[in-house]
């Protein structure tokens, strides 16, 4: 397999073109500092495997992925551990591997460059989905922190925060409300309001126009009233 190496860091580049040497089916043909001049290159010349720095100046790994039209398989190489979710959302990556590199783990992932293919990809990007359908993950001080879409009870807006109200504990997260909506599985959840979110499941009583979740007394708008009482079975 023609390869290629993308990396900011010069030791790096000479220690994985190193690990690369050992491998009769690796042909490292060029290294590059930068995405940028990469791009370039894959411009004109055909690769079937990149090994893939995340964090670079200005242009960051998944960044490259995004600008490039059929990616070659990728390994990405990082020494950072939080960005092993986010990589399954790109069908070309191949493994993720996290410095410092020992020699069985590069192993595997050769091995895994060698057997991938298009369709168990898609089956691995896909079973990954519905697990994210029961549980997603908060960034707090640099911490990933799971949580079970069905320990939350309500997620409220405020500003350009988020409070995630579950059974056992509250969290305060910088996103926007319309993400957070987005990602949430349909079935459960419901916007009642412009600020609030609620699990359906929680419910446990209504009046007028709001509805009790938990300890909380959440206000139900007009508009919403009407797919809230849908949600529910009534006698």
């Amino acid at each position: 397999m023609n390869c290629i190496i993308i990396d900011d860091e010069e030791m790096a580049r000479v220690i994985m073109s190193e690990m690369i040497s050992r491998y009769s089916e690796l042909n490292l043909i060029q290294e590059f500092p930068n995405a940028m001049q990469a791009i370039k290159f894959l411009n004109n010349e055909e690769v079937d495997l990149i090994f893939l720095d995340i964090h670079m100046p200005d242009f960051t790994g998944f960044d490259f992925i995004q600008s490039i039209k059929n990616p070659p398989k990728v390994i990405l190489v990082t020494s950072d551990k939080n960005f092993a979710i986010e990589a399954f959302e790109y069908e070309c990556i191949v493994d993720y591997l996290v410095k410092p590199i020992t020699e069985d783990r590069f192993q595997k992932a050769v091995q895994k460059a060698k057997s991938y293919k298009k369709d168990s990809k898609q089956e691995e990007v896909a079973a990954v989905a519905r697990d994210n359908r029961n549980e997603f993950y908060i960034n707090i001080d640099r911490r990933l922190i799971k949580i079970e879409m069905a320990s939350v009870n309500i997620i409220e807006a405020k500003g350009d925060y988020i409070h995630i109200k579950t059974e056992e504990k509250n969290y305060i997260v910088h996103s926007t409300f319309k993400k957070m909506e987005e990602k949430l599985p349909k079935d459960l959840f419901l916007k009642v309001h412009r600020s609030f979110i609620i699990n359906t499941k929680k419910i446990i009583d209504i009046e007028d126009n709001s509805v009790l979740v938990g300890k909380d007394v959440i206000p139900v708008s007009r508009a919403n009233r009407p797919e809230l009482m849908n949600r529910l079975n009534l006698l």
